[in-house]
């Protein structure tokens, strides 16, 4: 089964569950099956409605909170800060042996779409871990699901250039970069106190 339709909801927001309890019911093209908790909780959120149909192997369709955590604090980034990251795990993509049962389901560049958050990439032009033509796809196909992606490609500059025991000037002009972002998206006021060495 690769996707199926959320046909029925047997709890609520709110409703205490026990593990193995059956919360939603489940219709693929062959059966219906049950959808158990797998541990106990109250249902904080409903992500996906009662009808739903296309819902993904893996797809998010509720969130179980502990007694007292809060329901309106969300899972869900509002931006991301990656430097050198491992964009794709598929076949070609790096130490793909270490994932290959469940590559699908984590790997950042196939899961790409209009929710995906403004993004700060950093990446080295000698980086042997991350090809930078990977990290140019990332940033092609968030601008064409209409969401932001600022590429920062350093020519020259291996993994991991931009710690302090390598460069300081590296990782202070990478920071301030860091900081204009966050800052062009609210979450950050005023200009970066990070300065360069002359």
């Amino acid at each position: 089964m690769e996707e199926g339709t959320l046909a029925k909801w047997l709890v609520k927001e709110g409703d205490t569950v026990k593990s193995g309890q059956i919360m939603a019911e489940i219709e693929t093209d062959k059966a219906t099956m049950e959808f158990e908790a797998v541990d106990e909780g109250i249902i904080g959120k409903i992500l996906i409605a009662e009808g739903t149909a296309g819902v993904k192997v893996n797809t998010p369709i509720a969130v179980l909170l502990e007694e007292g955590e809060d329901a309106s604090v969300s899972c869900s980034p509002k931006a991301l800060l990656l430097f050198n990251p491992v964009f794709d795990n598929g076949p070609n993509g790096f130490n793909h042996k270490l994932v290959q049962p469940y590559w699908r389901e984590i790997s950042p560049i196939d899961h790409i779409d209009d929710k995906a958050p403004p993004t700060f990439v950093a990446l080295g032009t000698e980086d042997t871990y991350i090809p930078v033509a990977t990290a140019r796809r990332y940033e092609r196909l968030m601008k064409e699901n209409g969401r932001r992606c600022d590429l920062h490609i350093y020519e020259g500059k291996k993994h991991g250039w931009y710690n302090l025991w390598v460069s300081r000037d590296d990782m202070a002009e990478t920071l301030i970069r860091m900081d204009r972002f966050l800052s062009s998206l609210g979450y950050l006021k005023g200009e970066p106190v990070l300065e360069l060495k002359e």
